[in-house]
């Protein structure tokens, strides 16, 4: 009879494609030639190998033994928290800086008047590493922006469309962004988020319409570094208008016709329990909010 540790390790391996990557994943402590060892007596008592190691690569064997364990290994976190019902559960949630500290607190305190005993696990992150966190098991569910889905097993739903904006200091003579479209070459530093970025792409494919070339000169990781580089003077920053929230002194925003939207929404794996159903709608009611308070808030024109 095949070992079951044994199945569960070669699940990790499979799943993350190695075992140096089955180690960093694995949900308990284990070293590396102890998973190295156990693979071996698995591949032993089959007579087969089921991975060529470099480049890692399933052979015929692993890939049908990958397909037979995986749905009882992917499920056993569901059943775990149906067995157990909300005590204890423990919720891992991913979204960038913005949404942790200004939208998520609120958000979390009406969750656990439902569910009592939640705890909660908060990664600060960014796509694409919040798809890559879903895609390995290491968070729940996330607040983002949404790109296109890869992965047939994530799910999403938009929860609001934000604008694009630039942020300048407030003492730049350029008022609107027809003043930089102008500008041929434009000289004024971009502040943003790495290329690949959601957000990045989406001011890339605006300006490429517009037939405008503006590279980022100051790439940074998170959306408040960009506040912060733009009030010291750096240059202009791409970012999102988010309902109700004050920028910092020394910025104002200049409004990005055309360009957009950004959608915001939630994203998550597999089926949608209880807790994170609850959480979807808690999600809803506060996006329901922002749209309103945006509908309230004065346009600009650029």
């Amino acid at each position: 009879m095949l070992n079951i540790h044994h199945l569960e390790l070669f699940y990790f391996v499979a799943r993350h494609g190695g075992i140096t990557e089955a180690v960093r994943h694995m949900p308990y402590g284990i070293q590396q030639p102890a998973v190295s060892g156990q693979i071996i007596a698995l591949e032993e008592s089959l007579g087969k190998p089921l991975f060529r190691r470099r480049p890692f690569q399933l052979t015929k064997a692993g890939e049908d033994l990958f397909q037979f364990v995986r749905p009882f290994f992917d499920n056993l976190e569901g059943v775990e928290a149906s067995l157990r019902g909300d005590s204890g559960r423990l919720l891992r949630i991913a979204a960038s800086s913005p949404v942790l500290k200004s939208h998520l607190p609120s958000i979390l305190i009406g969750l656990r008047r439902q569910f009592h005993e939640l705890r909660f696990t908060l990664h600060e992150a960014i796509q694409p590493e919040i798809n890559e966190l879903l895609r390995n098991r290491e968070i729940d569910v996330a607040v983002t922006v949404l790109d296109e889905l890869t992965d047939p097993d994530l799910q999403s739903e938009k929860l609001i469309d934000l604008s694009l904006i630039l942020l300048a200091p407030a003492k730049s003579k350029i008022k609107s962004a027809d003043d930089l479209w102008r500008m041929d070459p434009i000289t004024e530093s971009l502040i943003g988020l790495p290329e690949r970025q959601p957000l990045a792409k989406l001011f890339a494919k605006g300006l490429q319409a517009r037939g405008i070339a503006w590279r980022v000169a100051i790439e940074v990781t998170t959306l408040d570094l960009i506040e912060v580089y733009v009030s010291q003077g750096f240059g202009y920053g791409l970012t999102v208008a988010i309902p109700g929230k004050k920028l910092p002194k020394g910025v104002r925003a200049i409004p990005l016709p055309g360009f957009g939207p950004v959608q915001i929404g939630v994203l998550w794996r597999g089926d949608l329990d209880p807790v994170l159903k609850a959480l979807t709608q808690e999600l809803r009611a506060a996006a329901s909010m922002l749209s309103r308070l945006d509908e309230l808030t004065p346009r600009h024109t650029s």
